[in-house]
């Protein structure tokens, strides 16, 4: 089997036409897409926290088919004022999936070793109550944004890692730009370049937020998958407004996305993720459905090849 097609099945992105008999899938069956439509929920965290229901049922509307959670609340084991099984429940009411959350990290980064190992222990708690496959660090303050951190930050990543694995599930880190900007004058490596080299690609994987490779004008996402295949497994795709640089909708923006995703099965993608953590043309949800709109119009047939 070769590269693409192992990646490819790897990530459960086998088509439903594969486990009917020859001569048999085209007449009853469709392909089914290769790849949920998903949304992080960062992107409409006040409705979410509203009224999850509604929230849900909306963007299940726009096509919306599955979600990365944010706010995990790890003294109650919950997401959204729901304890993680009752969340899991009304999921499955709607028909909907969890693959990934975004977990707070970067608050245990400068405290000892064993607060950290309980507060992942928690992720894996909810994680799996979730059935979500993956545990992300998706940010740093701006305090802790320091050639220091960065110095140390693989080897805590690959401990973490470590552990999620063995709990059964999948560790990634998510990228923003001052990854880009951290440089040790010593080596001439970034920050990003330490997370990527110093890091064992079994413990931890890679979500890379195209918005911020854009944003940081250092390297593009085509060139990140070809120095790194496999490694990406998930992709944030949000816009960037042609003036201010700030977050828009799909298609606003001035990111050419038709001309710059990556191949997916190079890349390794598992899941994918519609973002837009603010500048709203009028509110969340309507930049949602926009996103989702421009989305369907543009952009799924290159995840659906």
């Amino acid at each position: 089997m070769d590269r693409r097609r192992f990646l490819r099945y790897s990530c459960a992105a086998v088509t439903s036409s594969l486990l009917l008999p020859s001569g048999l899938s085209q007449a009853f069956s469709k392909p089914t897409p290769k790849y949920k439509l998903g949304y992080q929920l960062y992107s409409v965290n006040k409705d979410m926290q509203r009224s999850p229901w509604s929230t849900l049922m909306a963007l299940k509307k726009m096509g919306y088919q599955d979600f990365e959670v944010f706010g995990f609340d790890p003294d109650t084991v919950s997401y959204y004022g729901l304890p993680a099984k009752d969340f899991k429940r009304m999921l499955d009411e709607l028909g909907l999936s969890v693959s990934s959350g975004h977990y707070g990290f970067a608050s245990y980064l400068d405290k000892p070793l064993a607060e950290m190992d309980a507060f992942v222990d928690k992720c894996i708690q909810g994680a799996k109550k979730l059935e979500a496959s993956y545990i992300t660090w998706p940010w740093m303050a701006p305090e802790q944004r320091t050639l220091a951190t960065f110095k140390k930050l693989p080897e805590l990543l690959n401990h973490i890692g470590d552990r999620v694995t063995k709990a059964g599930l999948t560790f990634a880190y998510h990228n923003h730009g001052f990854e880009f900007d951290i440089t040790d004058p010593q080596t001439g490596m970034t920050g990003y370049d330490m997370v990527i080299s110093q890091t064992d690609p079994k413990l931890v994987k890679l979500q890379m937020d195209m918005y911020w490779v854009a944003h940081a004008m250092k390297t593009t996402p085509k060139a990140l998958v070809a120095a790194h295949p496999g490694r990406f497994v998930m992709w944030h795709i949000k816009d960037m407004d042609k003036q201010t640089r700030d977050y828009t909708e799909l298609g606003n923006g001035s990111i050419d996305y038709p001309a710059v995703l990556p191949d997916t099965d190079v890349s390794g993608l598992c899941y994918f993720y519609i973002e837009q953590g603010g500048n709203f043309a009028s509110s969340p949800m309507e930049s949602a459905a926009a996103s989702a709109k421009y989305f369907n119009a543009k952009l799924a047939s290159h995840f659906n090849q």
